[in-house]
């Protein structure tokens, strides 16, 4: 009986010292209000069983290493002083909620990463399966290789801008519209302009089982984001380590009314039971390898905040 009264003693008191460590440590907002909620249950007498599982959550995510916006921003800085143009950029960890935007209240045009929607709108009214051969073909091509032509062909099969709008409203975007008319600057689906935040929603879409799209749906899409073509596999997957999975869709753009080009990277990038949503627009680029090497230089330099690759 003294045995077991002494074992959780000793229990409760080693409980109260990971928690007190923790209150001081770095952590995300999530983990601190825990810490806090914890540190007074202890002074209001809640369960040892309660607390000591509490305490095991807390101490689980505690490894993850903490982002600091400042430094991010202030990296971030350093490396776009001599670059001409615009930058947006967001990453989010969909495991632990951990996020970072950089100038998030810009909206940017997609040039193709548009595509992705295009082909979540499609999927929303026809499953993959119940498609014509054709309009799977277009889809593939779309997708793995930025054929526009395809993407003119699916963009009038989901209803055009009318319809691109609807479908970014049940994936609950709330910065993207589609453009209606004629455009100047090569097609409408182009030159939708869009937040990262809606970028970074978008992506998480795709691997939540409470998105709009079945998993089945889901998969068809991460598959040829997977597997884009050589050549057009650049951009976020820059930022990924040895053994991560990357599923993206980049987009280059050349304005006709300015004659720079926007370049846009978005995807995820898959690996140690994380999935981290990345979305970096630019525009005003001088030419396109400047743009790439712009998307992709963000994309390193907020990534290695978020976790180390191995050697």
């Amino acid at each position: 009986m003294i045995t077991g009264q002494g074992q959780v003693t000793g229990r409760v008191l080693l409980a109260l010292a990971l928690l007190l460590s923790l209150v001081t440590a770095p952590a995300e907002s999530t983990a601190q209000t825990g810490r806090a909620v914890l540190v007074a249950q202890l002074a209001t007498g809640v369960s040892t069983g309660v607390m000591l599982r509490r305490a095991e959550r807390i101490a689980a995510v505690e490894p993850l290493r903490p982002i600091s916006a400042k430094r991010i921003g202030r990296r971030l800085d350093r490396y776009l002083a001599g670059r001409p143009g615009r930058v947006t950029a967001m990453v989010k960890d969909l495991a632990s909620g951990r996020l970072y935007r950089y100038h998030p209240g810009e909206r940017l045009i997609t040039a193709s990463s548009s595509k992705v929607l295009i082909l979540m709108a499609l999927l929303l009214r026809t499953p993959w399966k119940k498609l014509p051969r054709d309009v799977r073909r277009d889809a593939e091509l779309m997708i793995r290789a930025s054929d526009n032509q395809a993407a003119d062909r699916l963009w009038l099969r989901i209803g055009g801008a009318g319809g691109l709008t609807k479908a970014a409203r049940r994936f609950g975007l709330k910065h993207t519209l589609g453009v209606p008319g004629s455009c100047v600057d090569l097609f409408c689906w182009g030159i939708t302009r869009t937040s990262v935040d809606d970028q970074i929603r978008l992506m998480s879409a795709l691997v939540s089982p409470r998105s709009p799209l079945k998993a089945g749906e889901r998969s068809r899409v991460l598959d040829l984001m997977g597997t884009v073509v050589d050549g057009q596999d650049w951009g976020l997957s820059a930022a990924a380590c040895r053994g991560e999975r990357v599923a993206l869709k980049n987009g280059w753009l050349r304005r006709v009314s300015t004659g720079r080009w926007a370049v846009v990277t978005v995807g995820l990038i898959r690996g140690d039971g994380h999935d981290y949503a990345v979305a970096v627009l630019s525009e005003g680029a001088a030419d396109v390898r400047q743009g790439i090497a712009t998307v992709e230089g963000v994309a390193r330099r907020i990534m290695r905040d978020f976790r180390r690759c191995s050697a």
